[in-house]
């Protein structure tokens, strides 16, 4: 019985239509007699094909004679899994394809979808805010945001009157946080920076009064003004996020971020920050001038003297936390892992550059792609949003030979020429 019900069975699912109960789900031909007894189906040529496998389908109103002996309705069971019927088999396949993106499926699993939507709302509310105070600047206020969610520092670099200051002032008005401003000056000692001990004649003790430093947003007007010494001061803050003044450690507030400005064309009484300090900053970037219709907008609005002025908070600095733990849950993929360590170790045996990146380079990269893939609504990291970052993160912590500076290049053009070179993985490609 084993033998001849498979045969049969097998000769059935090859009829292309097979014999099934009349409790199975399914479609069923309207043509199937109610009698207690199994019609046969038409056999087939074994080597018939799916035109006349629908056709057969389609003409069972005249059933052939039974050339196939009947079976019980228990050994059918083995076949139902392997019969050709063309529409539920097409109707069942559709939900496989979804498992082609594997590291899409495991990225939503390591952070929730709800958090990533509302990390995605958040972002944008707070980048459409800044908007209004720097128009037409999408790109470098995602930088800035990306910066303060990662829990790092940005430069702003670029030619007076750009917006750099009202950038800054923006992002700061934008959140229900601590703000401090100090404007750089040869002048400037430490002690004004990170405070000072002084002696309190009334109560006979030594006190201590902390620095605008101790803000969750300081800016750092001109920074290459100050001299290196007072520059110096900022180097422990910034990496260890802590203020140490005569053998006592005070830690700074929570989120806290210092987003810095400087001049490039002026060389005259400044001080150009040494590579340890520019290592510190996790992003340098420009903003640039604004576009033809940008700026016929902001002249439509020539009456409004202080753009940063007209914002108000949207957020608090609780939001930026909680921002700031859906970015740590996101899905990285080891591919991602590679790409990221090949693009910083290509930095290092550059024929064009003499001194690569640092490691603190690469994690630099890796937090802020976690922070921007999150942004785009997505719970893992894709090639692109490393592409996307690895210029405004890598190219001010390389330092380039002195034949390529003098033939013209720039860091951000060899940066960019080593992302054409390092191929980038595909992730999700291969189940």
């Amino acid at each position: 019985m084993s033998t001849d019900n498979s045969d049969a069975t097998q000769l059935g699912s090859i009829g292309h239509t097979p014999r099934v109960p009349a409790q199975p789900h399914g479609p069923q031909q309207p043509s199937i007699p109610t009698l207690g007894q199994q019609p046969a189906l038409p056999v087939h040529e074994p080597d018939a094909d799916t035109e006349s496998t629908v056709l057969s389908t389609h003409t069972t109103t005249n059933p052939a004679t039974p050339t196939v002996p009947a079976t019980p309705t228990r050994p059918i069971q083995p076949a139902q899994q392997v019969q050709p019927q063309p529409t539920q088999r097409a109707s069942s396949q559709p939900a496989r394809p979804t498992t082609s993106r594997p590291a899409a499926a495991s990225g939503l699993m390591s952070a929730p979808p709800e958090d990533i939507i509302r990390f995605h709302d958040t972002f944008r509310k707070l980048v459409d805010n800044v908007s209004q105070v720097v128009v037409g600047k999408e790109t470098p206020i995602r930088q800035c945001v990306t910066a303060l969610v990662v829990g790092g520092h940005i430069l702003l670099e670029d030619n007076p009157g750009t917006g750099k200051t009202q950038l800054a002032r923006g992002l700061a008005n934008s959140i229900d946080m601590p703000f401090k401003r100090i404007q750089f000056t040869p002048d400037l000692l430490p002690s004004d920076v990170v405070g000072v001990t002084y002696y309190d004649q009334k109560r006979g003790e030594f006190e201590y009064r902390e620095g605008p430093i101790f803000a969750s947003i300081v800016l750092a007007d001109e920074i290459n003004r100050a001299s290196p010494k007072t520059q110096s001061a900022l180097l422990e803050v910034m990496e260890e996020q802590n203020v140490t003044v005569d053998g006592v450690t005070h830690p700074v507030p929570q989120p806290f971020m210092v987003i810095a400005t400087q001049n490039p064309i002026e060389q005259l009484g400044t001080y150009k920050l040494p590579e340890a300090q520019m290592d510190r900053f996790l992003i340098k970037t420009t903003i640039g001038y604004p576009s033809h219709e940008a700026s016929v907008n902001i002249l439509k609005q020539v009456n409004v003297t202080d753009r940063a002025a007209t914002v108000h908070p949207v957020l608090t600095g609780e939001d930026i936390l909680r921002m700031r733990q859906v970015g740590e849950r996101m899905h990285l993929d080891d591919a991602i892992v590679e790409y990221i360590v090949r693009l910083v170790e290509a930095t290092r045996h550059h024929e064009r550059i003499q001194v690569g990146s640092s490691m603190r380079g690469a994690l630099a990269l890796t937090r802020c792609a976690r922070v921007w893939a999150a942004a785009d609504n997505r719970g893992y990291v894709v090639p692109d949003d490393v592409k996307s970052l690895a210029v405004v993160v890598l190219a001010h912590r390389i330092t380039l030979t002195a034949e390529s500076t003098f033939a013209g290049l720039t860091a951000q053009q060899v940066v960019e020429q080593i992302l054409d070179d390092v191929p980038a993985p595909h992730v999700g490609a291969n189940a």
